[in-house]
């Protein structure tokens, strides 16, 4: 059970780290210029998609980007109808780094942590910054590589046959999967990793992969519910609206998971590449999708949440 356990502790560790890293230095080089974005360039729905798409890109956390909506909501910098763009945006955003993952660069992931660390010395603060990014984003990689070990035991032990059994049977077994994982470990860009490795190395097939990427849209929508508790009312409206949302998303989708698949086998052989082409078409469908009801379901969401009486 060890060569299990280790490798896959270490290796989501490296990842983890390697997220944050990225997400520090790419911050560092926007600094509060992304909040004023956010507070300036989000007068309509459409203005509010873009911006909160390109935010999540430079953040790679539609996480983040949600928590910080949620902030300057409860400071009352924006309004709650603001918001809904800024939530259908970032889950588009979020989808650049599976993306570049699905390259299957892992050969020059320590070169380019070396790289990044390198850049840490210099005295500019451009390419410090930068190098915190290169050197996250070359363990994000070393990650990966490190929980590629575990496949091997697992295929050994037979861990996975039962719930890959179920999961071929019923597709909510594996959205509950992705739900429950992305919860625990509180990023869906590391979910979808796990899942690239695992579907690389043929433990899953990609019906079940996925239905756990779909899963795993719901999951990451805890962080904002933990960030609104306590928070006023508006704030707990842009929580529920970005849960609605993405599990409506999943709803809508899982009748379409065979075609889904299907579409996305002709776009790629390279099976990862599979599993980050669903997330992104799931992600940019379903935003577009909502899109031009946003302010209808504005308005719903505020008669399900009412103003908190004083």
């Amino acid at each position: 059970m060890k060569e299990i356990v280790i490798p896959a502790a270490v290796g989501l560790t490296i990842f983890l780290f390697g997220l944050q890293l990225m997400r520090i230095g790419l911050n560092h080089l926007a600094g509060d210029k992304l909040k004023n974005v956010l507070t300036r360039f989000t007068k309509t729905p459409t203005h509010g998609f873009f911006t909160g798409t390109i935010v999540t890109m430079l953040m790679q956390s539609s996480s983040a980007v949600t928590v910080i909506t949620i902030g300057l909501t409860n400071a009352r910098l924006l309004t709650f109808p603001q918001t809904i763009g800024i939530i259908l945006g970032s889950n588009i955003g979020t989808t650049v780094t599976p993306q570049l993952i699905a390259l299957n660069i892992s050969d020059y992931a320590l070169p380019t942590f070396l790289i990044g660390a390198l850049l840490w010395f210099f005295p500019s603060h451009i390419l410090r910054c930068s190098g915190l990014a290169l050197a996250g984003f070359g363990c994000i990689f070393l990650g990966m590589d490190t929980m590629q070990m575990i496949a091997e035991p697992i295929r050994k032990m037979g861990i996975l046959e039962d719930l890959v059994l179920m999961g071929s049977e019923n597709s909510v077994i594996g959205i509950i999967v992705g739900t429950v994982i992305t919860a625990l470990i509180q990023s869906s860009t590391a979910t979808t990793a796990i899942t690239m490795n695992f579907i690389g190395d043929h433990l899953i097939p990609l019906s079940m992969a996925i239905a756990i990427i779909l899963g795993s849209n719901i999951g990451t929508c805890v962080t904002a519910l933990l960030a609104s508790i306590g928070g006023n009312t508006a704030s707990i409206r842009v929580a529920w609206c970005h849960v609605i949302l993405n599990t409506l998303g999943v709803v809508l989708f899982i009748p379409l998971i065979g075609a889904l698949a299907l579409l996305i086998t002709t776009l790629s052989s390279h099976p990862p590449a599979q599993v980050a082409h669903a997330q992104t078409i799931f992600n940019v469908a379903c935003s577009l999708l909502a899109l031009p009801f946003a302010t209808h379901f504005g308005r719903l969401i505020e008669f399900l949440i009412p103003h908190k009486k004083s």
